[in-house]
């Protein structure tokens, strides 16, 4: 009997240093690890996600861009991405006439997103097919004055607008995202690639992996949790050479390959 009870003993032990071990990691060490700035270290410590007018968590930071306000506008002027028209009577009533009459309106109006105490400090899209109603768009906040590079660093939010919804939260007619947002994320950078608008690309920490997030309208989202950051080129002179990739360490390796595996378990 003394036997027995010591062996439930050594299982109630095994089991509960375990649990320990698995908590210790999942939810201490390994999300530190993960962390990493080491190319930006002045976004340390940000939150990494955006809040509605209502102070709803929004669309998470996806993307960072290096590079005074002219190299971004010139950037996503060559890539093709179009500046949002502000929030007006005329500019709601042509989305609203693109959106239902297929019509393009290539600098249609988003709607404001917060970020750093403040909505963003400029918009961009780029329309697929003939209507507002899909299109790929991106707001992004000045966040350093003076980055690694000494020089401006933006963070973004970039989505894909797949159709026309109602918010789970206010009931209000809105754009329903594309759950998938670091195809839209990975697409952007591919865009300023082939326009010949960067020089590097890095990778930063942003909200983490997340599987099943929801966005400020109650749309789902998946993302590996990294913001990844484009240097561009100077006042608009194109690169000569693909943009030079820089290595990420063996801990965030680790994390993508495990997330790559997770993410089979999403269903879009």
């Amino acid at each position: 009997m003394t036997g027995t009870v010591g062996s439930w003993r050594m299982v109630l032990t095994a089991i509960v240093i375990a649990l320990v071990a698995y908590m210790a990691a999942a939810y201490w060490i390994l999300p530190r690890l993960w962390r990493h700035y080491e190319h930006q270290r002045g976004l340390s410590g940000m939150s990494m996600v955006t809040h509605t007018a209502q102070g709803i968590p929004g669309d998470p930071i996806n993307i960072g861009l290096v590079g005074t306000e002219e190299d971004v506008v010139t950037a996503f002027n060559n890539a093709q991405w179009f500046p949002a028209d502000p929030i007006t009577l005329r500019s709601s009533i042509e989305i609203v006439g693109s959106v239902l009459l297929h019509r393009r309106y290539r600098h249609a109006p988003v709607s404001p997103l917060f970020f750093v105490g403040r909505r963003e400090d400029l918009a961009f899209e780029k329309l697929v097919g003939g209507s507002a109603r899909q299109r790929g768009h991106i707001r992004l906040w000045r966040v350093l004055d003076k980055g690694e590079e000494q020089r401006p660093v933006w963070l973004g939010s970039a989505t894909f607008d797949n159709g026309i919804g109602f918010s789970h939260y206010t009931g209000a007619v809105t754009h329903r995202i594309a759950p998938d947002i670091d195809a839209q994320r990975d697409g952007l950078i591919g865009d300023l690639t082939r326009a010949n608008m960067l020089e590097a690309t890095y990778l930063v920490y942003g909200i983490g992996p997340t599987l099943r997030g929801r966005n400020g309208e109650g749309n789902r989202y998946h993302t590996d949790g990294e913001v990844k950051v484009g240097r561009l080129v100077e006042k608009g002179v194109a690169a000569t050479a693909p943009p030079q990739e820089n290595p990420i360490s063996l801990a965030v390796a680790l994390k993508l390959a495990i997330w790559r595996q997770m993410r089979g378990l999403v269903v879009d």
